[in-house]
């Protein structure tokens, strides 16, 4: 049956084209549909960089902007919306050079540090463990604490998850008791190291992996708090590391993570700009956004040959467009706008994890506020919601639902040589029944019809939401902060068996079938 209906969507593929209608065909089968999508794939990531924490979530101590204890709680609200499910913290680069002992106690007396990564800013510690868990507390987010391998000790990452999890007597309870906590926070999810290929120490993998083992040792499952731990991954496409890490510590980590940047130049020297690139631009970052499919199937096929039965959760911990800095701001602080087309490639990213969530199992978008792909933008007292954090928005109906399976055949989307598909989907059934479809047309001026046939699907009729914008430069400023927002969709009706969208250009559709 499946093979037959693949002949026919063919067929009609093709004979659309052929009379210059844009079409695509997909099959949806949610027939044994059992895999779970983790809602920790809609992670955030925060780390002490640029305008991320000081002067993003944390206000100076007389702000007249609405704070609860400094933190902005225009910004938690707006992420509480969309249900984030962990924040990562202190990084990044930087929490192989942070020490958790200097962020505690009385703010007055914290020593300040120079932050050597990002700008060279002197910072005071003025937020540290508990503020960074007050957020999380406010957010009602999962914290997942990045330690201190590169520049750090074994004791060091032991004691801090004793500080944070024991709940007994010993000297680190009793310090955090001194500090205004006498619960334990019970913290899950923890990296050990970030990075280690790089920025973290620039460890060969053989080294990385029984550094691994040390601090995975001691960093202990204290009662009622097991702990999640997650190992360094590889840069991108460097397929040993996976390869090394995994044939030398096997499924003793929880996870194991994979950073990847989508870079529009594809050259780190000049990435390009975040909000002026033409459409030849535009579609190469749109090719090198899609390599995510072949870097988390790859690096996923590795991991099976040491983990076959998907123990280890591929954990994709950090992710996004990464571009130029804005002009005139300070390049160690990464501020960068957020166009239509960071909107597509979250989308598209999104849809990738989703399809692949039987190992990807947590990811995080680099990062929150004020940093590369951010969700929230603020000047002063001003807030701006992102494209990307829209999409975040709609997608939030696939946390934890099951996956279902949905094949895409779509046409072309050329520009100068360069292709891509122009159509990528994914779709989950959520607790109640309810299937939602999010699909993305990334072709800039054709619109795309998808027919799809939906097998084991009880369904009566469609509504839908949609990011779309006219082109792929726009964005949301603090002039008009409203230019991409969500919108209703009324593109989709049911046809027979069939559902039919008609996709605009430059849009990414989520679709909500009522039974």
């Amino acid at each position: 049956m499946k093979k037959h209906l693949s002949i026919i969507a063919l067929f009609l593929l093709l004979f659309g084209q052929a009379f210059g209608q844009q079409t695509a065909q997909a099959i949806l089968n949610a027939k044994g549909a059992k895999t779970q999508i983790s809602r920790h794939i809609y992670g955030q990531f925060s780390e002490h960089l640029g305008r991320s924490i000081y002067d993003g979530f944390w206000v100076s101590e007389n702000s007249k902007i609405p704070n609860k204890g400094r933190i902005r709680l225009d910004i938690v609200a707006a992420l509480k919306k969309i249900h984030i499910p962990n924040l990562r913290w202190p990084g990044g680069c930087f929490a192989d050079e942070y020490h958790w002992r200097d962020g505690i106690g009385p703010r007055n007396q914290r020593p300040k540090m120079v932050n050597t990564n990002w700008g060279g800013v002197t910072e005071d510690n003025s937020f540290g463990t508990h503020e960074f868990l007050d957020l999380c507390g406010l957010l009602h987010c999962e914290p997942y604490v990045s330690a201190n391998v590169g520049s750090g000790t074994v004791e060091e990452m032991s004691k801090w998850v004793e500080y944070l999890n024991f709940d007994g007597v010993s000297p680190m309870a009793a310090l955090r008791t001194q500090n205004g906590h006498p619960k334990p926070y019970k913290v899950s999810f923890w990296g050990v190291g970030n990075e280690s290929w790089g920025c973290g120490g620039e460890m060969t993998p053989e080294f990385y992996s029984d550094q691994f083992r040390r601090y995975a040792t001691y960093a202990r499952n204290y009662p009622g708090a097991p702990l999640k731990k997650i190992a360094s991954g590889a840069n991108s496409f460097d397929f040993n590391w996976t390869e090394v890490v995994m044939k030398n510590i096997g499924t003793r980590p929880w996870g194991l993570s994979l950073h990847y940047y989508t870079i529009p130049t594809g050259n780190w020297g000049k990435k390009g700009s975040a909000t002026q690139f033409e459409e030849k631009e535009y579609l190469t970052t749109m090719r090198n956004c899609l390599q995510m499919e072949e870097l988390v199937t790859k690096h996923g096929a590795i991991m099976d040959k040491y983990d076959p039965q998907k123990k280890v959760a591929m954990v994709v911990d950090e992710w996004g467009v990464w571009t130029d800095v804005e002009p005139g701001t300070n390049p160690g602080f990464l501020y960068q706008q957020n166009s239509m087309r960071d909107a597509l490639i979250a989308g598209t990213t999104l849809n990738i994890f989703n399809n692949h969530a039987d190992r990807v199992k947590m990811a995080n978008l680099a990062q929150t506020v004020n940093v590369l792909q951010s969700l929230v933008l603020t000047q002063k007292e001003k807030m701006i919601l992102t494209p990307t954090y829209h999409v975040f928005d709609l997608y939030q109906v696939h946390q934890d639902a099951t996956l279902l399976p949905i094949a895409v055949q779509s046409p072309d989307y050329t520009i100068d040589g360069i292709t891509v598909p122009a159509v990528n989907a994914s779709a989950s059934r959520d607790s109640s029944g309810t299937v939602h479809i999010s699909f993305v047309n990334l072709d800039a001026t054709n619109k795309v019809t998808v027919s799809t046939a939906l097998q084991d699907v009880d369904w009566k009729s469609v509504q839908g939401q949609m990011v779309t914008s006219a082109k792929f430069t726009d964005y949301n400023s603090f002039d008009n902060p409203s230019k991409i927002k969500v919108a209703v969709f009324n593109g989709a009706k049911k046809q027979g068996d069939q559902l039919v969208a008609e996709l605009p250009p430059l849009s990414v559709v989520v679709l909500t079938l009522k039974k």
